[in-house]
């Protein structure tokens, strides 16, 4: 029997390099595809702003070249509302999805304070390997930019979230929501929240875990991809 396709979607600010470690964890139980939004990892930026739509777009395009249907998919952080958000839109084009991290409470406040932390002058002071890991990770993108297009989409989902409570509730396809019940961005009570709403949903918390993807145990987590996307 071919083994199911399984496509894994990186979060803000990242790239599917990150997904490195769970290749080797996953691969004999999956065909498996990765992909860098435009602007993230390998890919260059498209001339245009961040916006959900554009890596919705870019999702699509890479599912329809090669042909795949109902494809799987696990999405961190971002990667997850993207997947959702092309499965509100494309449901012939997504199976079933495993969201991790994936804040899905948009609101003004929120959003100025997610934005504040991507400031430049403040990363260069304080985290200066942090902004020499962002320019290696985008492989020559200008990683300043990279941050200024990143906050101001954060600060339109604020305004204007790309996904509604309505929207999460009309997505057909089969969805576990994931989250560590250390994370600082995500609230377990937003993610319950949308869990709820959802037709076909599953919740899991992983504990003593924290939002970023580095912290996530891959053992831990690729045994739960496994599981569910083989059910």
């Amino acid at each position: 029997m071919d083994k199911p396709h399984l496509l894994l979607l990186h979060g803000a600010l990242g790239a599917q390099s990150q997904f490195g470690p769970w290749l080797p964890l996953l691969q004999g139980h999956f065909q498996l595809h990765t992909l860098d939004f435009e602007g993230h990892g390998t890919q260059p930026f498209a001339g245009r702003p961040f916006a959900i739509a554009h890596f919705a777009e870019n999702l699509e395009n890479y599912i329809e070249a090669r042909g795949l249907q109902s494809l799987h998919v696990f999405g961190y952080s971002m990667g997850g509302y993207v997947a959702l958000y092309l499965a509100r839109r494309r449901p012939d084009l997504v199976g079933s999805i495993f969201t991790w991290a994936t804040k899905l409470d948009w609101h003004p406040q929120g959003a100025v304070h997610e934005a504040k932390m991507l400031d430049v002058a403040t990363i260069l002071e304080k985290v200066p390997k942090f902004a020499q890991m962002l320019q290696a990770r985008h492989h020559g993108n200008d990683w300043q930019q990279h941050l200024a297009l990143t906050a101001a989409m954060m600060l339109q989902l604020g305004n204007e979230p790309a996904l509604t409570h309505d929207d999460i509730a009309a997505v057909t396809a089969p969805v576990r929501m994931g989250i560590g019940d250390r994370d600082t961005m995500v609230t377990l009570e937003e993610t319950i929240a949308a869990y709820r709403q959802l037709q076909q949903g599953q919740l899991i918390v992983l504990p003593h875990t924290p939002h970023p993807i580095e912290k996530i145990d891959p053992a831990y987590i690729c045994k739960e991809i496994i599981a569910y996307f083989s059910a």
